[in-house]
């Protein structure tokens, strides 16, 4: 009788740590759990090192652009307008007047794409579900769990990049796509009443956290109620955003980002909603008039963004010392925000202000920003901050620390090409 009671006690753990393995091994279950485990992590890392009272500050080297000898290697990064950037041994030209037209096509008050599937995101994926949603919209056979693993293959890798989403849809499917900035609500519209769904990217805070980036669908609107129907992954399907609220508070934080996914039989109908955006160049002229405009009426955060736009525009126009100047702006005036509303994450998506600093020949900056950004992760990471922390200490003559950069970078994205460039110039 002892004997059993002794094989009872010894079998019936074992049993139930062998089941427990069991279901935490569930696909459904480890997802949820792991998400949890991770905030949880991350919520007590942050405890103990506040973030947002941490600022950025490159200001050391601000003004003394003349004094530097610049690489013969400039680098150039694939960005929304891909125009001829102006050298930063060159003079830069000054920026061209926008063209306007307006050709708005009457729409109805109310529209509602059907057949948007809506996905939940797995773990700091909302990039890779929302382009699932979309694709799988037009047909494409798959789910996020394919595009992460294509683009996130590093579970450390904190962002995925519109031009990342864009560049998978280009090469495993059949259907076209094009990130373009300065978008406007009147536009979403047009293009949702033409039956296109919209990714737009914009800034997110939730009450219990800080401000993050966020992808969203736009699959309806109604101008009665003056909101948009989302396809939120984090939140709900079909969850209503207020116009107001996308205009004032989020979309500008990503200076009005959109990513837009057609088939090839669909081109003309996108031209023609796109019009004098469909441009590349004349997009950011565009968008640079548009910011110029806002400095009149934003204050506080959406003033920082304002800022931090204009030197992302500046810099895809080809003049990277007008975006120098525009970032040490921003960011000194980052410093003046309260802690809690401070977007301490905006190096995690928008990478601009270190291509500007490295241009002009401030590589201290791009260094003092990098580690500023990289001292805020907890156990994850970010290839471009490794990557242009990387090109400053080949600059500087610091081939070993290069190096070390690049290797993270290409080991969190293995197929980033510019640093996989990068290392194979220095070795």
């Amino acid at each position: 009788m002892k004997n059993k009671q002794l094989l009872i006690i010894i079998v019936i753990p074992i049993v139930t740590a062998i089941l427990c393995v069991v279901i935490y091994l569930l696909p459904a279950v480890n997802q949820r759990i792991v998400w949890r485990m991770a905030n949880l992590r991350t919520q007590i890392h942050y405890f103990l090192n506040p973030p947002d009272r941490l600022v950025f500050d490159p200001s050391s080297q601000a003004g003394s652009e003349s004094n530097i000898v610049l690489p013969t290697i400039l680098p150039t990064t694939t960005r929304l307008s891909d125009p001829s950037p102006t050298s930063a041994n060159e003079t830069s030209q000054p920026i061209p007047t926008p063209t306007l037209i307006a050709t708005q096509v009457p729409i109805p008050l109310e529209v509602t794409i059907g057949g948007v599937p809506h996905e939940y995101q797995s773990f700091n994926n909302c990039g890779p579900a929302n382009l699932s949603m979309v694709l799988r919209f037009w047909g494409w056979q798959g789910d996020q769990r394919i595009i992460r693993d294509t683009l996130r293959s590093n579970e450390n890798d904190a962002n995925v990049m519109p031009d990342e989403l864009a560049g998978f849809v280009e090469s495993h499917s059949e259907l076209k796509a094009l990130v373009r900035i300065g978008g406007t609500l009147p536009l979403l519209k047009q293009f949702v009443a033409a039956g296109f769904p919209v990714i737009i990217e914009s800034g997110h805070q939730p009450a219990d956290d800080w401000w993050m980036g966020h992808y969203v669908t736009i699959s309806g609107y109604d101008d009665q109620q003056a909101i948009f129907i989302t396809q939120d992954s984090l939140i709900m399907p079909n969850l209503p955003l207020p116009y107001n609220e996308l205009k004032h508070n989020g979309w500008r934080d990503f200076n009005n980002l959109y990513l837009l996914i057609y088939p090839p039989d669909r081109e003309q109908d996108v031209q023609s909603i796109l019009n004098h955006d469909l441009d590349p160049v004349q997009n950011v002229v565009n968008s640079l008039a548009n910011t110029s405009q806002e400095f009149l009426t934003v204050t506080q955060r959406a003033y920082f963004f304002a800022l931090y736009n204009q030197g992302s525009d500046q810099l895809a126009l080809g003049d990277p010392f007008s975006a120098a100047e525009s970032f040490d702006q921003a960011f000194a005036f980052y410093q003046t925000l309260k802690d809690e509303i401070r977007p301490w994450r905006v190096l995690w998506y928008r990478v601009e202000p270190y291509e500007a600093y490295y241009k002009v020949g401030r590589y201290q900056a791009v260094i003092d920003l990098a580690n500023t950004t990289l001292s805020m992760l907890n156990k994850r990471g970010l290839e471009e901050s490794h990557y242009w922390r990387g090109m400053a200490y080949q600059a500087l003559g610091n081939k070993e620390k290069a190096i070390f950069d690049f290797d993270i970078a290409i080991q969190l994205r293995a197929d980033y090409t510019l640093a996989l460039e990068a290392l194979d110039r220095l070795r």
